[in-house]
């Protein structure tokens, strides 16, 4: 069964809420409350009931309940309205009194893909090398550089599905600098040399031409590996890091499996990536985004068809196997937060670990979840959001 109140949708099923189509991340335990309270609309809950419900009769504090509530208008409010949603009834709990209405799936409007209406403002730069580098700025506030992955179009990701829920949340209360790694998007392609030197050479490149005072860094994925060697490098231009879903060792440096595996991978890359045939793609498209939507999965193969040449991806590829920065993990200054994914068929947990316990005071969270990129649908990425959110919020 569906709920429908106001602009939104909630789908207790999928795990999902929307608002105008839209979807909104919300942390599993906030989703619960909101479930909760928009399933048992017409009377008031106390406390307790809603303890018993949410939190299955666990001790928890007064603190720990109001803070649950607040998150849930939060979630539930761009306007100002949400307190007309949910309304504490003092001294016996609290009440949903927005107007729901139940339906199934053929008469709630499907959500469609987020669109990010914020215009970028792409230019382009010259790395040590001599290769152009472009980049992109959206949005107002402080400045938080994602620094760039394996697979990277300014333009294409802007409107994936795969990317824009990531976008559009990071965007809010933010100003996202994001660019092409070398080789990738609207950067060069002529490339031959793809060592993390030279990718680390990129990043500084782009920090110098957009003028960046110092800032937090994103790394996703191999990203993490670039921009832990920034930092340790330039402590003092990096004021927070967040390492989500990535290594500190390339594949090379895994076990027997997961080097056969690489390296038949990087056989497919070479002879099947380029082909009107998306069968070869697909076996990347499950490996990384497992559990995502089908248009997820149709985005992510026309993504590396669209980002990159099959040479590029093998060659920045195999480079990946390669990569070791161990040695500047203990070297880092910055207040770290590392992510990772608990069942992440390319990036184990225990890589997410070793990144934790290498760089000094990091936070450790995990995600209950096989994506290592994360789609919209996948409650792990509300969790990760908000931890995001709440890290650089400090």
């Amino acid at each position: 069964m569906t709920y429908v109140f106001g602009e939104f949708t909630l789908d207790p099923q999928r795990h999902e809420l929307h608002r105008a189509g839209q979807p909104v991340p919300v942390e599993p335990q906030v989703f619960a409350l909101i479930h909760y309270l928009v399933a048992n609309c017409e009377r008031v809950i106390s406390k307790d009931e809603l303890i018993a419900a949410v939190w299955e009769g666990r001790f928890v504090s007064d603190s720990a309940v109001s803070s649950r509530i607040k998150s849930a208008r939060r979630a539930l409010d761009d306007n100002g309205q949400a307190q007309g949603m949910i309304r504490t009834v003092h001294g016996k709990g609290w009440r949903f009194v927005a107007p729901v209405e139940t339906g199934d799936e053929g008469r709630v409007p499907p959500a469609g893909p987020r669109v990010l209406d914020v215009p970028q403002d792409i230019r382009f730069c010259q790395s040590a090398d001599g290769t152009r580098i472009a980049h992109a700025t959206a949005g107002k506030g402080p400045p938080l550089l994602k620094v760039a992955n394996w697979l990277n179009h300014l333009e294409y990701d802007w409107r994936s599905p795969v990317w824009t829920h990531i976008f559009g949340d990071l965007l809010q209360g933010n100003q996202l600098v994001r660019y092409d790694a070398r080789g990738n998007g609207l950067s060069d392609w002529n490339v031959t040399d793809y060592s993390l030197n030279r990718q680390v050479e990129d990043l500084e490149a782009v920090v110098a031409a957009t003028g960046l005072e110092p800032c937090p860094l994103l790394g996703m994925s191999h990203g993490a590996a670039i921009s832990i060697a920034y930092a340790a490098r330039h402590p003092e231009r990096v004021t927070k890091l967040i390492l989500a879903c990535g290594f500190a060792q390339g594949w090379r440096h895994a076990g027997r499996d997961m080097r056969e595996q690489s390296e038949a991978m990087l056989t497919l890359i070479r002879t099947g990536w380029g082909q009107d045939n998306a069968a070869f793609r697909q076996i990347f498209s499950a490996l990384f985004t497992p559990s995502a939507p089908p248009e997820n999965q149709d985005a992510f193969n026309e993504m590396q068809k669209i980002d990159t040449s099959p040479a590029n991806a093998a060659a920045l590829f195999s480079t990946l196997g390669d990569i070791d920065v161990r040695d500047c993990l203990g070297e880092v200054q910055a207040p770290t937060l590392v992510i990772n994914a608990t069942r992440d068929m390319r990036v184990p947990l225990a890589a997410g670990r070793e990144l934790a316990s290498g760089i000094p005071g990091a936070r450790f969270v995990m995600l209950e979840t096989d994506n290592h990129v994360i789609p919209a649908s996948d409650p792990a990425w509300a969790t990760c959001y908000r931890a995001i959110h709440d890290f650089l919020a400090e």
